[in-house]
């Protein structure tokens, strides 16, 4: 199963690369190396620990997820499921997560059209919570608040709209008018179900604060290693600041639907930092470290858990023949 999906991560690692060469190009590639050379790579670990302290809490997010849906897998078995699903973290809007599903079903027999929309309802989550991580500071720094405001208007009808059964079933019925779709509507109709139990009230209540928490983290990793680079130059970021800069880079990298953000995420970052007049070379250091630690970070986790992942599932097949 993820031998198909090679080119596409080798792909976008590529990619990634040549963003990384851009930015490097841009801050003087000189100039760059004497602030990686300068920074405290002692804080590193630290900024690891934020990123990994998001995956986890998302992780109980999937685990809360399956509860509602009654579904039914060890621990460690769904915790080796959500941690692969990272290798597809570079797809276009993450939504090669959906690889979850996928596996999921090798598991424990879970259709993919009720699983799938977990991946859904983690996405509108991720979006809201971001949205009220940027809203502060783009109030008080009057940069990004139309951009903010018009995303978290969208989902925010977005989730009304799939929380009213009356539309969506109508909705369905509509496009199931379309042959191809016809032939799908009774996975769309149990998919549809799915995410009407994920979205109620209470539950999207629940995981929109533990999202909340989750990117906020990320957040104090990226205040992190500017507060490590303010040692070395005249750096004045708040907190308040550096969770406005990497939320909103993060939602307009989402947006842009682009494999993992490349390229509009970095662009929003240091251009921000830059705004706050701080040096390039600085900005783009500040940039290359916190995406090395989150979104890369992401992917080397996903490797992993898909190898160990792989040995259990064979060493299974071997004691069963």
């Amino acid at each position: 199963m993820f031998k198909k999906y090679k080119k596409k991560i080798l792909l976008s690692v590529s990619f990634g690369a040549v963003v990384f060469l851009a930015f490097s190009i841009y801050a003087d590639f000189g100039n760059l190396l004497e602030s990686f050379s300068k920074f405290n790579w002692l804080w590193f670990p630290l900024v690891l620990a934020f990123s990994f302290g998001n995956y986890m809490i998302r992780f109980f997010k999937w685990q809360y997820y399956l509860k509602l849906l009654g579904i039914k897998i060890p621990a460690f078995r769904s915790l080796l499921i959500f941690f692969s699903s990272f290798i597809m973290s570079v797809t276009p809007g993450k939504m090669g997560e959906v690889l979850k599903s996928f596996l999921l079903k090798e598991e424990t027999g879970t259709p993919v059209s009720v699983s799938a929309p977990i991946v859904l309802a983690e996405r509108i989550t991720d979006f809201l919570s971001i949205v009220i991580l940027c809203l502060t500071g783009a109030v008080v720094f009057d940069y990004g608040t139309d951009i903010v405001l018009i995303t978290g208007l969208f989902f925010i009808v977005f989730t009304l709209i799939l929380s009213s059964k009356s539309v969506c079933h109508k909705l369905i019925l509509l496009f199931s008018k379309i042959k191809f779709v016809e032939k799908h509507s009774e996975k769309l109709y149990s998919a549809y179900d799915s995410i009407y139990i994920l979205i109620k009230i209470k539950p999207l209540l629940i995981v929109i604060a533990i999202s909340t928490a989750a990117w906020f983290l990320e957040c104090l990793g990226f205040y992190t290693v500017l507060k490590v680079f303010s040692g070395i130059s005249n750096i004045d970021v708040s907190i308040l600041k550096a969770t406005f800069i990497y939320g909103f880079s993060t939602l307009v990298g989402a947006i842009a639907m682009l494999p993992g953000g490349l390229g509009v995420t970095e662009a929003s970052l240091t251009g921000l930092l830059v705004f706050l007049k701080i040096t390039k070379d600085i900005s783009v250091a500040s940039t290359i470290i916190i995406r090395v630690a989150t979104l890369w970070f992401a992917v080397i986790l996903g490797i992993i858990a898909v190898q160990i992942y792989q040995k259990i599932l064979h060493k299974e097949i071997t004691n069963i023949e």
